[in-house]
């Protein structure tokens, strides 16, 4: 009796299976989004596109700017405009003698306005010729509903962002090596001064084991404003939040979904392959060079439609064609095909029919043919 109950169960359970329950997202922020590293690709989103102050967070554009002005080995003078600079500080002096690098550390860690302050003045030779690059720099990276009017953050009605633009500024940023060194440094103990600074990135120093950069922000009319980075597997994904109160969980809660719910999912593998002209109908063989990866959700592979235009040129070229992905009719994806010496069939003959019957036979086979 026992093992028939036990077989009626299975039978149940194989037949009525458990449905999976999808996580859900809930963040006390006013505005939030995550998104993927590599592709860019939105995951969960809260009023990604609303304006808002975003305090000092700010600085990841700063920090940027001054890693990408090659001047980093500079030592900087420290002026008297630095040293005023109201807000959080890393107690700058005349005497002080701080490379570049050094006040970028200081930028980054402990949130220093005076270090955005000195470091403006050092890599744009003034503060409002420093915002001009943020600025120009935010055009180029896309961030199209964000301005600048200072290198650290302090409140202005003409400085704001969103929580996508900031999501693409450290999607950008963490493409630069240096900037991931610096971000994700815990403690950093500068040659002119006798204690260390330590991050205020909590997430990076004791929250979030995965936690691999970002940078804090608050002001009393900002609020809480919080962007960071995580890996997991291999996977990078990218958080941020403004006017959050409870960011530090909002941000791990964010993390663990997304890792949990998109895998990246494999598009295209590299290899030669052969594809079919199609006004002539010859078979001529194209490599990809690179492996394509996407973040998708279970079932959404199935959903995926590919489609593959080669070039019309007379002239040949290094690219034969390309290849585009979609999701539910939205391009999402796509990668280079490249040309091989020789085509593999001429227009008429025998010699036509036989790669064209083993592509038809390699497709029912699932064999490799694009």
């Amino acid at each position: 009796m026992r093992y028939l109950l036990i077989i009626s169960i299975l039978l149940f359970a194989f037949v009525f299976p458990v449905p999976k329950v999808e996580a859900s997202v809930h963040v006390s922020a006013e505005s939030a989004v995550l998104i993927d590293q590599s592709t860019g690709r939105v995951l969960y989103e809260k009023n990604a596109n609303e304006r808002s102050l975003i305090a000092s967070i700010t600085k990841i554009m700063t920090a940027i700017v001054a890693i990408e002005s090659g001047k980093l080995n500079e030592y900087v003078s420290v002026s008297d405009r630095s040293i005023g600079t109201e807000g959080s500080s890393i107690y700058l002096t005349k005497e002080d003698q701080f490379t570049l690098e050094e006040l970028v550390y200081g930028l980054m860690l402990r949130s220093g306005n005076d270090a955005a302050v000195a470091i403006s003045e050092q890599v744009g030779g003034s503060e409002e010729g420093f915002v001009h690059l943020m600025n120009e720099k935010a055009d180029w990276i896309g961030m199209t509903d964000t301005h600048f009017d200072n290198p650290h953050g302090l409140d202005s009605d003409t400085h704001f962002s969103t929580a996508y633009d900031m999501a693409l500024l450290m999607k950008y940023a963490m493409e630069n090596e240096t900037f991931v060194e610096i971000s994700g440094t815990k403690s950093f103990k500068a040659n002119d001064r006798d204690y260390s600074w330590h991050n205020k990135n909590k997430l990076l120093t004791s929250l979030y084991e995965y936690c691999i950069g970002g940078k804090t922000g608050y002001t009393k009319a900002a609020g809480r404003t919080l962007v960071t980075a995580a890996e997991k597997n291999g996977q990078r994904l990218i958080a941020v939040t403004i006017n959050g109160p409870d960011d530090w969980n909002d941000h791990i809660q964010m993390f663990e979904w997304g890792f949990q719910t998109f895998d990246q999912a494999e598009l295209q593998s590299k290899g030669v392959y052969s594809y079919q002209k199609n006004k002539s109908g010859d078979i001529v063989q194209g490599k990809v060079t690179e492996n394509l990866t996407y973040p998708l959700k279970a079932g959404e592979i199935d959903q995926i439609e590919a489609k593959i235009t080669l070039t019309t040129a007379e002239t040949p070229t290094e690219k034969l064609g390309k290849k585009v992905f979609y999701l539910n009719e939205e391009k999402i994806a796509e990668t280079t095909i490249y040309r091989m010496d020789e085509k593999v069939n001429d227009k008429s003959g025998p010699e036509r029919f036989w790669p064209q019957l083993w592509s038809a036979f390699s497709r029912i086979i699932g064999g490799n043919y694009d």
